[in-house]
Formats: structure tokens, C-alpha cells, sequence
């Protein structure tokens, strides 16, 4: 057969069965295959074998079987000579990238709340919401372990359902992936660490308006008489004092939210109901994230390393509603993918 009739044969039937192949014919199938876009497995334990063995993206070889040639001409040797292992290696491949997928997703998201801080502190000139060492506290600290243990999770249960990806479009890091936690899971999380820092400058009196433009005299040593929306008058010691409060405020409120976040981020599709809570190590780094950051907070010490002062219980409860937003959010986002696996959220959201 000529490699064009080979092309429509396998475009056209999704199962075909090649018999008294030759070597050279095995190989024209395997191209052919590649041809059409498809990732090609190929078993051998022959020399005749090794040909294809050796074009296609993974050559699998019979490990008891197989002769020296082909083994050598193969990416992966069946130990057993049980083609289930290979079902097994299938399942186990898409449940490492997956998980990889998850850990890239948690990781990127809180780089929203923790850079916008900035770009609002140079484009408006409020002063500072989140300090530098407080993000080396997050990326270091508290979102250490949790990206990990994400690492350690199960399959979901449609995992082998699931059509082979493309590899051109269907990447690690796609952009998909990157709209998804920058621009949507990120912005609630940006919009957390924001309604807490001006709900402490209104409580303290200082109104949005009049932080706009303040960096310069609020950063100002000399600067002994600056006055807020009442009138009040500020000294440099007590400025520093309420953006401590800030500083520790937003550092919390991301830390709360990211919790959310690792919890949604244990599933693609699944329902976190369905698909269960039972990542111990997961479940630890919630744990940890906890008391880490509480440690950083309330440490005589630590905090006056990380710039952190105390704060109050209701600055403390303003993430809570975002954090229950994210996850209300995501579980909609994943139960109108199951239903709808062709419609605008799979294609928009599904990374």
C-alpha cells in the first residue's frame, strides 16, 4: 500500500487490525499515525519490531519476550510482559501532569494580590499595601508546602475517559490556564486583599480619595503633621504603625483565600464533594499555612522583622467571604464543564 492510502485507512476507522506486516510496513503505520497528529505507542518484542519501535514516540518492548534489539530500540520496557501495565503507566502519566497543571494553576494565582500592591502604589501613589519581605513570607512560607502536596493527588475518576490531549495546543502551561488564574481566580483574590486594606485606612480615617497620592509625604521621615480625612494629624511613628497593620492584614487575607484556592485546585473537573479531602499532606499544609502564618503575625520578634502589627477580628473575617466566593465559583465553573463538556467554560476556562 502506498503511504496515502495508509493515511485514509487510519483517518477514516478509528479501529483497524494490520496483518503479515513487514518491518517496512510497520514503520509506513507508525508515520502514518504521526502523520494524522496521533502520539504513537508501539509494542514489539522482535527484530522485526524495532524499526517502529524505534520512530514511534514511545516504543514499548517485552521485557521476558523480547530480544536485545528491540529492547534497545524501545523509549520503555515492559517488565512483565502485561499489557494492563501500560493502561496502569497511561493512568499514571495523566495523573502527574495533571497534578502538575494544579500546582502550576495554585502557584500563579497569588501573583495578582501580590504584585497589584505595587502597581497601585506607583500608578496612584497610595502607600503600600503588602510589603516585599510579607511576599517572600507567601512564596516562600505559606505556599510552599501546599503547592507540593498537590504533587500527592489522587486521579480524578474521568481521567482515563478523557481524549489524549493535543499536544500542540493542549501544553503544561497554556494560556488558558494562565487567563484562569490571573484574571479570575487571582482578581477575587486581589479584590480580598484590597477591600481589607482600605477598610482599615476608612477605619483609621483615611478615606480612598485621600490616599491617592500620599506615597511621598506618608514615606516622609519629617513628615510629623500629616492629616487624614477627619483632620487628624499623623506622625511618621504612627503612619508606620497602621501600615504595619496593612502589611499583615493583606498578608492574612491572601493566605485565606489561597486556602480556598488549594481546596479548588485538587480537581479539574470533579466536584470536590465527590472527589473527597483525603490528601493528608494536603490536608497538613492547610494546617501549616494556619499556624505559619499566624507565627509570622504574633511572634514578638518575627514581626517586627515582616513589619507585621496585630490586627483586629473583623479585619481578620473580610477575606472569608472571597475565600467561600472562589470556591462557590469553581464548583459552578466545574459542574457546568461536566454538563456542558463542548460549551464556552470548557473552552474558556478548562486548563
Amino acid at each position: 500500500m502506498e503511504p496515502h492510502q495508509i493515511d485514509t485507512i487510519c483517518r477514516y476507522y478509528n479501529q483497524v487490525i494490520f496483518s503479515r506486516t513487514s518491518p517496512t510496513q510497520k514503520l509506513q503505520i507508525v508515520e502514518s499515525y504521526q502523520r494524522l497528529g496521533n502520539v504513537v505507542a508501539v509494542t514489539g518484542d522482535g527484530v522485526n519490531d524495532a524499526p517502529a519501535l524505534k520512530k514511534a514516540d514511545i516504543g514499548i518492548a517485552m521485557g521476558i519476550a523480547g530480544t536485545d534489539v528491540s529492547k534497545q530500540a524501545s523509549d520503555m520496557i515492559l517488565m512483565n510482559d502485561n499489557f494492563a501495565s501500560i493502561v496502569t503507566g497511561v493512568k499514571e502519566g495523566r495523573r502527574i501532569f495533571d497534578n502538575l497543571k494544579k500546582t502550576i494553576a495554585y502557584t500563579l494565582t497569588s501573583k495578582i494580590p501580590e504584585t497589584t500592591p505595587f502597581i497601585l502604589h506607583c500608578l496612584l501613589g497610595i502607600p503600600l499595601p503588602l510589603s516585599v519581605i510579607g511576599i517572600f513570607a507567601i512564596d516562600l512560607g505559606t505556599d510552599l508546602w501546599p503547592a507540593i502536596s498537590l504533587a500527592y493527588e489522587k486521579a480524578e475518576s474521568d481521567i482515563m475517559i478523557r481524549p489524549p490531549r493535543n499536544l500542540k495546543h493542549n501544553k503544561l502551561v497554556n494560556f488558558v490556564l494562565i487567563r484562569f488564574a490571573y484574571l479570575q481566580i487571582g482578581m477575587i483574590q486581589g479584590l480580598a486583599g484590597f477591600l481589607t486594606y482600605f477598610i482599615i485606612m476608612a477605619d483609621n480615617g483615611w478615606w480612598p480619595s485621600q490616599l491617592l497620592n500620599q506615597r511621598s509625604a506618608w514615606s516622609d521621615v519629617n513628615e510629623n503633621s500629616l492629616m487624614d480625612s477627619y483632620g487628624q494629624e499623623w506622625t511618621y511613628a504612627s503612619r508606620r504603625q497602621l501600615e504595619g497593620c496593612c502589611h499583615a492584614a493583606f498578608f492574612y487575607a491572601i493566605v485565606v483565600v489561597q486556602w480556598a484556592d488549594l481546596l479548588v485546585s485538587k480537581t479539574r473537573t470533579n466536584s470536590l464533594f465527590t472527589h473527597g479531602i483525603r490528601n493528608h499532606i494536603l490536608n497538613s499544609g492547610l494546617l501549616f499555612t494556619a499556624f505559619l502564618a499566624m507565627f509570622l503575625m504574633y511572634t514578638p520578634g518575627v514581626n517586627t522583622v515582616f513589619a507585621f502589627n496585630g490586627i483586629n477580628i473583623k479585619w481578620a473575617m473580610v477575606a472569608i467571604p472571597f475565600a467561600w466566593a472562589i470556591f462557590i465559583y469553581d464548583e459552578t465553573r466545574k459542574y457546568l464543564i461536566r454538563k456542558y463538556p463542548t460549551g464556552f467554560l470548557y473552552k474558556e476556562t478548562y486548563y
